[in-house]
């Protein structure tokens, strides 16, 4: 991939970074490495004692050895089911024959168009980290959907297809923990928060909507902030798109391609019908366990609801057009989506490995155990506390992937120094989801991280992790600097984070 030159010392960083990065071994085996590495630490570990005080069961954590006879015989016996349960293996694969229905039949292209003909030039990068923020809420779609339309839509329109998958990806991902609707990650960390909160105060309560305000303008905060990232640092950088990947023509749309949009459309709004059907009775079918909708299958289990509504609208248009006139042409292209994933069914079995030996060796758990605990120690104001929690945080997620885990360590920490300082639960719960958030994109660590590698690579087949890397962490450095503002403008205001949750606590 041809780069601009860069005459500023940001842009020689950067390009510094893609260089060193992309001289590392392929992915697949750089995961290889850092699991072998993994490995040596543990035996280390385990022969030092390296250890620490869980913060919520006051157990000591300490190192497994996976070198061990016992070490050994687990990574043999679970190597299969490493791969298998890897979390992003099923949800790609289910996911992308209701994809490749809809992608076959030129319903992807066709909607695409329509929407490239109606939106303003100068907004489809905003549109992209708009939509790709609020697509959060429905689970997993985000990375598989959102993230590869953004380099097909930038493509079409002429721009670098890889500035639109980054874009796509610093919304989805970097922008996890901004959304004007409630996701299922807020009713878990409020949990896991309340919890930690009756350490100080047993009758307290944190509401799953105790950060909406708060993320409800992150969300357009966020989404500016990616825009005028793309635009002044990446798409300059990346220059001209040279490669040989056909571009999506936008163009108007033929009487049959509309005719084929609207019966789309109309099964579209007939599932949407079903669905609420089901969910706004009070005890509606698709209601959860809870008899909640946060909880409904519908979002949990989003990714099958994507096979049956992208693949059915797919059928419909791909019948009313002509691309398919028999079962056969459907199932063909369930097939042809699958042979895009060689690359990644091999990366994901390497990454499976190091994510599942890292995890039993305790490495990480132990990082962040004894991190939580030095922070604990050191008594500074609040807006220094703010920003080193921040960091703290930011830091811990290169290691650690899950929220809801990294915030079942810290929380019993951090909200009970919070609180005895005078400040709130809710206080705490959003100062970590910034930082939780703002290293997603460059962590190695993030489930998805080796999927969009390959996005990058349907473009430009020699980026590696140095072109991911060097492409996302001007996004993360700017959302980093514009969220921590944000919290302390917002603390200086004395501005309520979400309904009935204010900043400070009083016992």
């Amino acid at each position: 991939m041809q780069l601009r030159p860069s005459r500023n010392a940001g842009g020689r960083f950067f390009a510094f970074v893609e260089k060193a990065g992309n001289a590392l071994p392929h992915p697949a085996a750089l995961f290889g490495i850092f699991g072998v590495i993994t490995l040596v630490l543990s035996a280390i570990g385990s022969y030092f004692h390296w250890h620490g005080i869980h913060p919520a069961t006051g157990e000591q954590v300490e190192i497994v050895n996976l070198l061990s006879r016992d070490g050994i015989h687990r990574i043999l016996l679970e190597m299969v089911d490493s791969y298998t349960g890897f979390a992003p293996l099923g949800i790609v694969m289910v996911a992308m024959l209701g994809i490749g229905i809809a992608e076959s039949s030129g319903l992807i292209k066709a909607a695409i168009n329509a929407l490239l003909i109606k939106a303003p030039p100068k907004m489809i990068t905003f549109m992209v980290v708009f939509t790709a923020i609020l697509s959060n809420v429905a689970s997993d779609i985000g990375y598989l959907l959102i993230i590869p339309l953004g380099g097909v839509i930038f493509h079409a329109l002429g721009r670098h297809p890889i500035a639109g998958i980054s874009a796509a990806f610093a919304g989805v991902s970097g922008g996890f923990s901004a959304n004007i609707f409630i996701g299922t990650i807020d009713p878990l960390l409020a949990g896991l928060s309340t919890e930690a909160a009756h350490i100080i105060d047993p009758d307290y309560y944190v509401m799953p909507t105790a950060n909406y305000y708060f993320m409800a303008v992150s969300t357009i905060v966020i989404s500016l902030t990616a825009t005028w990232v793309s635009r002044v640092w990446i798409e300059p950088r990346l220059g001209t798109y040279h490669g040989n990947v056909p571009r999506e023509e936008v163009g108007q749309l033929s009487s049959v391609e509309k005719k084929g949009l609207i019966r789309a459309l109309i099964l579209f709004l007939a599932w949407c019908a079903v669905f609420l059907a089901g969910l706004i009775p009070e005890n509606g079918f698709f209601r959860g366990d809870d008899n909640t909708i946060l909880h409904t299958p519908l979002l949990r289990g989003f990714i099958a609801v994507l096979l049956l509504v992208a693949g059915t609208c797919g059928i419909v248009y791909g019948y009313t057009v002509g691309t398919f006139k028999k079962h056969g042409d459907v199932i063909s292209g369930m097939n042809d989506s699958f042979r895009g994933l060689t690359s990644f069914l091999v990366l994901v079995f390497f990454a499976a490995q190091f994510v599942a030996w890292f995890r039993w060796s305790n490495l990480g758990l132990l990082l962040a155990v004894n991190g939580a605990s030095w922070l604990q120690s050191i008594n500074i104001g609040l807006i220094p506390l703010v920003l080193l929690f921040i960091l703290f945080s930011a830091f811990i997620n290169m290691f650690m992937g899950s929220a809801s885990a990294k915030w079942a360590i810290m929380g019993p920490v951090f909200i009970p120094i919070f609180m005895l300082l005078g400040y709130s639960p809710e206080l705490s719960q959003v100062v970590y989801r910034i930082g939780d958030s703002v290293t997603n994109i460059i962590s190695p660590m993030m489930s998805f991280f080796a999927l969009i590698i390959v996005y990058y690579q349907k473009y430009d087949p020699k980026a590696g992790v140095g072109t991911l890397m060097a492409s996302m962490m001007p996004y993360s450095i700017a959302f980093f600097v514009v969220w921590a503002l944000m919290m302390i403008v917002w603390i200086l205001l004395g501005l309520p984070l979400g309904p009935e949750a204010p900043l400070y606590y009083t016992p």
